[in-house]
């Protein structure tokens, strides 16, 4: 073994003359004449020719690559380590022939053939090697596709991967969101309340009243008083010289509500949006000290979204609708001030779609039903007169709750191009307001054309002004 050691620069130079340079590099051959600097990858080698004999080569870091003369002509170079060094050659008289720079650096062929088939759609991408690190560079359309490349670096390359790659496209996202709820209640409520007074006194003993409803009673100061359902009532005197009086509480309600909401809002991908069409209630807190602090609930139709653009039109989007409105039959009383309760309608959800597609968060159908009777023991259940002596109540309330979301990938508008409602709006002067009577003015400006138009005209153009339909009119400036 220590022979063969020993005999082989002499065996590879044997053979270099035999064989065609080709052969003998494995890869390229390529003459020094026409060219300025050396690239060669780690673990490759390559032939350098000369035109003029060679008699002394030189390496400046030979920890950066191995060179060695083959003949005269032909130099072997191998790549070692990352790097930069200089590469010197001589010939006869010790005349300096070539001085060149020589870049060693990683092979990323193996790395671009397997990205090219895991992500054929990807022409933009590039991969870098300088030195000893690998930069992953150019634009993706899908930000999936970051993470693969960013993955298949870092098997080449372990913490020596620089990431330069940017996502395509529109990152912009604007949710149009439709929020529609209808509820409907029923309210029915039949009480009694009976007194009796003794030639109009309030005679100690004499004197009978049932208050289930709470209709007649006193007051602090020791007054008779009726309660503000008291919706009917009778008297009728008897053979004593008594009053008899009954205080009749019915009522029968129907409510509907109908709420409809339409927020749109933009924000960049990645990012947070909200909005909410509503108030804030404050609501006293007690502190320390006897003092009192003053905090802000919202309420209303509120929104909060987080999308992500995937690229090829995909958007991953967080959504978290919230509907609420203020409940003054579940009010309490706090320092003399009445804070109602929320009512509140809230939805969290993901989805991944297109653009321009919707999803619907539907079935959010509400059913309450209660009923209620209080009575007196033993009164209360006799039949058809045991009527006076209990008080019945029946509610019941129904909602449904219908959230439509839609995504859409949004540019922004040419500054130009943009118009205002109040752009079509003109102020009219002494004559035609006072003499003509007229809310507004003629236009003065020639080819503009007021017309009357509905809501969805086809004759509207992007540079119509104003309003619609029966809110107002259109201008179009032709």
């Amino acid at each position: 073994m220590r022979v063969l050691l020993k005999y082989l620069p002499l065996i590879i130079l044997t053979v270099a003359m035999l064989l065609p340079c080709n052969v003998l590099a494995g890869k390229k051959t390529l003459r020094i004449s026409e060219i300025e600097e050396v690239e060669i990858y780690i673990g490759k080698s390559i032939i350098l020719e000369s035109d003029a004999r060679v008699r002394k080569v030189s390496i400046a870091d030979p920890a950066t690559a191995d060179v060695m003369m083959l003949t005269p002509r032909r130099i072997y170079m191998n790549g070692k380590t990352s790097g930069m060094t200089t590469l010197t050659l001589w010939g006869d008289k010790d005349k300096l022939l070539y001085a060149m720079d020589v870049s060693v650096r990683q092979d990323t062929t193996n790395l671009k053939k397997l990205l090219y088939k895991l992500l054929p759609e990807e022409e933009n991408l590039q991969i870098i090697a300088a030195k000893d690190t690998i930069s992953v560079a150019g634009t993706v359309q899908d930000p999936a596709s970051i993470t693969t490349a960013m993955s298949l670096a870092e098997a080449y390359a372990p913490g020596k991967v620089i990431n330069l790659v940017n996502v395509g496209g529109v990152h912009q996202v604007m949710l149009e969101v439709r929020i529609a709820e209808v509820s409907r209640s029923v309210l029915k409520r039949l009480g009694f309340n009976l007194a009796y007074i003794n030639t109009g006194q309030l005679l100690d003993g004499e004197v009978f009243f049932t208050f289930l409803n709470a209709l007649t009673g006193y007051d602090e100061n020791g007054d008779f008083r009726l309660s503000k359902n008291v919706n009917s009532a009778f008297t009728f005197r008897d053979g004593g010289g008594g009053n008899w009086s009954a205080f009749i509480d019915a009522l029968k309600e129907n409510g509907l509500v109908k709420m409809l909401a339409e927020p749109n809002v933009i924000c960049l991908s990645g990012q947070t949006g909200s909005f909410l069409a509503g108030g804030e209630i404050p609501v006293p807190v007690p502190q320390g000290l006897g003092t009192v602090a003053i905090e802000y609930r919202p309420f209303g139709v509120g929104l909060e979204f987080r999308p992500t653009v995937l690229g090829n039109g995909r958007i991953n989007i967080e959504v978290m609708p919230e509907v609420s409105d203020l409940d003054y039959a579940n009010a309490i009383t706090l320092n003399g001030a009445t804070i109602p309760a929320i009512t509140t309608r809230k939805v969290e959800t993901s989805v991944e779609l297109q653009s321009g597609q919707s999803f619907a968060v539907a079935g959010l159908v509400k059913d309450n039903m209660r009923e209620s009777i209080s009575k007196f023991p033993g009164l209360g259940d006799v039949p058809v007169l045991g009527t006076l002596f209990r008080s019945s109540e029946f509610q019941k309330f129904q909602s449904e709750l219908v959230i439509i979301v839609t995504p859409h990938l949004v540019k922004p508008l040419d500054a130009s191009k943009q118009t205002l409602p109040t752009d079509g709006i003109i102020e009219p002067n002494d004559v035609e307001f006072y003499l003509m009577g007229k809310l507004e003015g003629k236009p003065e400006v020639s080819g503009v054309k007021p017309i009357n138009n509905q809501v969805g005209n086809p004759e509207l153009n992007a540079n119509s002004v104003g309003f619609d339909g029966q809110v107002g009119h259109t201008v179009t400036i032709k």
